[in-house]
């Protein structure tokens, strides 16, 4: 019957090596609570702990006045062969038996001295117990702390409601069982632990009633209305207890010999005798092993769902994660090589348009790039002071006769320099978006984040391919404007005496006889003329431009970011390559926790079908 009892415990027992257990923040105790256990409540002096010594034939549990319990006490009981002997085991004590139960206790203290001080302040930390021996049954038992109705000195004013918060936290779950201690020698109607077991468990489903102290009851009084059902029904029978007196725990009187008078309290008592086969500690966990049995059948369904669903999401982060890297040479660089080509393949979404990012090129092109043209200081350099000066520079002492070809010159490859800026600032705003988009893809790969050596190296050698194709984008957008102030346009200045000609009348004689060449409208008319050959230039340049700095950069970015990176990659020796696979350390712990719980979760699967075909 209590192979089901031993899986559950087994399994969580394993919960409990991984860290991965209810009552607290961790994030992987899903199994845990999904696995029934039994939670013991009570005031505080309300002899629960009392309750868990008999039901373990053993004194290990710390005593004292006042809140002893300051920790939940997660206490799996695990019914080994006859003859075998007594040991207990701490989940943070993995590979250390204790068999002397007084340092049971005395490690119980410390354990919790060591998470809250010596001070009666509490923690929700559980401590894992576990005790083997041929005089228990299967059980997981949870002792948690007292409840208490005022703070004392040394503790925190809202000491009630943290006891009350953490007993909730357990008590509260669909799956586990609550063993409600109350004392006989108290009124029932003011149990702590039947109040709170009442708003939990409202239909009574999950409650059981134990009532202890009834040897200490007054004379003549007896708690039958209680053990009957008349004062306060439950669905599952009460069960009374008799502890052992302090005389007897102050004397070290032996749990078996206690559990034999127990028997004989209950088998000869006036008003209990008939009553005697279903009261004790030792009929108590033999009830609780029975009905947590059929509790547990029950919900097998729910909890191979449960491990099958987590078995898949592990499954699914450890190829997320990725797999151990593979020690040969030959597999490490291929390795190598598919991560840099997962990098590449997003970094070419984000030009083309398949992530979100390359527009910002265009925007340069469409935004920047003509804004930065208009802003050109050309009224300031075209002024009728400025072209005055040039074109007298110019001239020398010859003065010109007709048209001021040297002026022109000089004004216009004075104007033509302008443009040098706004090209260069194109290059360098298009290289900090690609940067960026290095940055981004680098973050975006997947693949990539378990490896950060190999993060930087590609990082690096992708800035500095993107830093040669801006030398290179540089010098040819300024080749461009060197070309247009190398040669100009002819057949714009070959109109200019037509258009002066259609303006004065019709002969161009005339036109020259009216011009003054050292009046403004003169040199007016020279600052015009440039002006409308700049802005020709200007237009042209606004297209070529970011033609040039694609072909440059985008282009040579989308086909070789990393050409030179894969050369240098092809001539390292096995330990540069593992260098390069250093994985995040935090990444290799993820995965090696995956991998056990994974190897958890399949176990507690294979072993819940193997018990579930032969119930």
């Amino acid at each position: 019957m209590e192979s089901l009892i031993g899986l559950v415990n087994r399994i969580q027992r394993a919960c409990t090596a991984l860290g991965d257990y209810g009552g607290g923040d961790n994030a992987f105790s899903s199994l845990w609570d999904a696995l029934p256990s039994v939670a013991v409540v009570g005031g505080q002096s309300s002899g629960k702990s009392s309750v868990l010594e008999s039901i373990v034939g053993r004194d290990f549990l710390p005593r004292g006045s006042g809140i002893v319990t300051r920790r939940p006490l997660v206490l799996q009981l695990h019914k080994t062969e006859e003859g075998q002997q007594e040991y207990a085991e701490f989940g943070h004590l993995p590979r250390r038996r204790f068999t002397d139960f007084g340092m049971v206790r005395k490690e119980i203290s410390d354990e919790t001295d060591r998470i809250t001080g010596k001070t009666k302040q509490i923690s929700p930390v559980p401590i894992h117990l576990s005790i083997y021996s041929p005089n228990v049954v299967n059980l997981t038992l949870i002792d948690l702390p007292g409840l208490t109705k005022v703070a004392v000195e040394g503790q925190s004013e809202t000491i009630v409601e943290d006891i009350e918060n953490m007993v909730r936290t357990y008590v509260g779950k669909a799956n586990c069982i609550i063993l409600a201690v109350s004392p006989a020698n108290q009124d029932i109607a003011t149990s702590d632990a039947i109040k709170l077991a009442r708003e939990v468990d409202p239909t009574g489903e999950r409650t059981f009633g134990v009532l202890t102290k009834l040897d200490l009851m007054d004379k003549g009084t007896n708690a039958l209305d209680v053990l009957e059902g008349r004062a306060y029904r439950l669905q599952h029978p009460w069960v009374g207890i008799v502890n052992r007196s302090q005389a007897d725990i102050n004397k070290n009187v032996d749990m078996i010999y206690a559990r034999r008078k127990e028997r004989e309290y209950f088998a000869t008592s006036p008003e209990y005798g008939h009553l005697a086969s279903k009261m004790g500690s030792e009929y108590l966990a033999k009830l609780l092993s029975k009905h947590l049995e059929q509790f547990i059948k029950a919900r097998i369904p729910s909890i191979t769902s449960l491990i099958n669903k987590s078995i898949d999401e592990l499954e699914s982060e450890l190829d997320h994660l990725g797999r151990p890297i593979a020690v040969d040479a030959g597999a490490q660089l291929y390795t190598i090589l598919e991560l840099c080509r997962a990098f590449d393949k997003i970094f070419k979404e984000h030009l083309d348009g398949g992530r979100p990012g390359g527009d910002r090129i265009y925007g340069v092109f469409d935004n920047q790039l003509p804004a930065a043209l208009r802003k050109l200081p050309f009224d300031r350099y075209l002024s009728v002071q400025n072209v005055r000066k040039v074109v007298s520079e110019a001239d020398g002492y010859q003065p010109h006769l007709i048209a001021p070809e040297q002026g022109y010159r000089r004004l216009i490859e004075g104007a033509l320099n302008y443009f040098r800026g706004p090209a260069e600032a194109s290059v360098d705003a298009v290289h900090f978006v690609l940067k960026e988009l290095v940055r981004k893809s680098i973050g975006e790969c997947q693949e990539l984040k378990r490896f950060p050596s190999l993060q930087s190296a590609i990082a690096a050698a992708a800035n500095e391919a993107l830093e040669k194709f801006r030398d290179e984008g540089r010098k040819t957008v300024v080749r461009l404007v060197d070309m247009e102030s190398s040669y100009l346009t002819v057949d714009f200045f070959r109109k200019l005496p037509q258009e002066m000609e259609n303006q004065k009348g019709g002969k161009p004689e005339a036109a020259a006889a009216a011009i003054d060449r050292y009046g403004e409208a003169h040199f007016r008319r020279i600052g015009s003329n440039v002006s409308s050959y700049v802005n020709m230039v200007s237009d042209t340049l606004r297209n070529t431009l970011p033609k040039a700095v694609v072909y440059c950069q985008v282009k040579e970015a989308k086909q070789s970011l990393l050409n030179y990176f894969y050369t240098q990659i092809g001539k390292k020796e096995g330990k540069a390559l593992i260098e390069l696979l250093d994985e995040d350390p935090a990444l290799m712990e993820r995965r090696m926790q995956c991998a056990k719980r994974l190897e958890l979760y399949k176990k507690a699967r294979d072993e819940i079908d193997s018990v579930a075909w032969v119930r």
